[in-house]
């Protein structure tokens, strides 16, 4: 029988991921279930139901958890920690739980460029995660971007993350299109982006970067009531805009300060290939790692300090 280790998580708003990992520290199998939107605070409860086949098997395993069930309507909340911040202040700060068999990962604060305060919970972990995947990234200044809900824009220097920046391009996404006229209510935003769609979006955005996102989002029902765009396109305009935007107003803001011509992208396959082709678009270079994959790697880190901490 394959030996396991501990079991990580990334317990999100929305979703949860399980990752059972073995003596390699990589994931040998995954199991997904409810958000924290959806436990209604039973997290123990929700946890011990999808992990028992794997208790069962292995015994009670270490479990380290990041994301939502750290937060203040998560199982236990855990702190912010200021930046900049090294890995081993992040695994020196988790909550113990259950005599130290459960920890749960703190998120991070900063006051970001533009002199707002700022918060990150599990991506702290991918970044983790990336600095052990990518090893050129604990060595001088980086940019990486974390698209998503929330995305994050994180300036890394020497393996410590400084800085980070969110834009809430994913959320505002889903809200125009379900809450206003901007996208017709019977297209299915879920479906697959039209390329060329969402090209033309970013070109909007790339001829005129200093235009206001407000004076260009009515674009996607204008264009349609005048013929120049398909109905069923629509939604995949308007994410050429935000993302574009989103992209656009990140580079002239953070890029100058790293002087970095690669910018790192960590997420999902459709939201890390919607990011490059905007990130391609507006003249930047793209190095892409898979989120879950970082995310395991980081909860992975997290497991070996926290042991090499007792």
């Amino acid at each position: 029988m394959v030996t396991a280790k501990f079991i990580g998580g990334d317990w999100g708003t929305t979703h949860l991921r399980l990752f059972l990992c073995g003596q390699e520290l990589t994931a040998l199998e995954q199991l997904d279930g409810p958000g924290a939107n959806r436990v209604c605070g039973a997290y123990e409860k929700a946890l011990d139901s999808l992990i028992r086949a794997w208790t069962d098997r292995h015994g009670d395993l270490p479990i380290v958890l990041c994301g939502m069930v750290g937060s203040s309507i998560g199982w236990v909340e855990t702190p912010y920690l200021p930046c900049p911040v090294q890995p081993e202040q992040i695994a020196r700060a988790c909550i113990e739980l259950r005599n130290g068999r459960i920890r749960i990962v703190p998120g991070l604060s900063c006051r970001n460029k533009l002199g707002a305060p700022d918060f990150m919970r599990g991506e702290e972990t991918q970044l983790l995660g990336a600095l052990h995947l990518e090893p050129v990234l604990q060595r001088g200044l980086h940019l990486v971007c974390l698209p998503g809900t929330h995305t994050k824009w994180a300036i890394l220097q020497d393996g410590t993350l400084q800085e980070f920046l969110t834009a809430p391009t994913g959320e505002i996404f889903a809200s125009l299109c379900a809450q206003t006229t901007l996208v017709p209510a019977d297209v299915n935003v879920k479906s697959e982006i039209n390329s060329d769609a969402f090209a033309r979006g970013l070109r909007r955005i790339r001829e005129s970067p200093e235009t206001q996102l407000l004076h260009r989002v009515f674009e996607s029902r204008s264009l349609r009531l005048s013929g120049e765009l398909a109905p069923g396109h629509a939604a995949s305009y308007l994410s050429g805009l935000l993302i574009g935007s989103d992209v656009s107003g990140a580079l002239r803001m953070l890029a100058p300060s790293v002087r970095t011509p690669v910018v790192h992208v960590i997420g999902s396959s459709h939201l890390s290939r919607l990011y490059s082709t905007a990130l391609s678009a507006l003249d930047g270079e793209v190095r892409v790692l898979d989120g879950a994959a970082a995310s395991v790697a980081g909860l992975a880190q997290i497991y070996q300090l926290t042991r090499s901490n007792n």
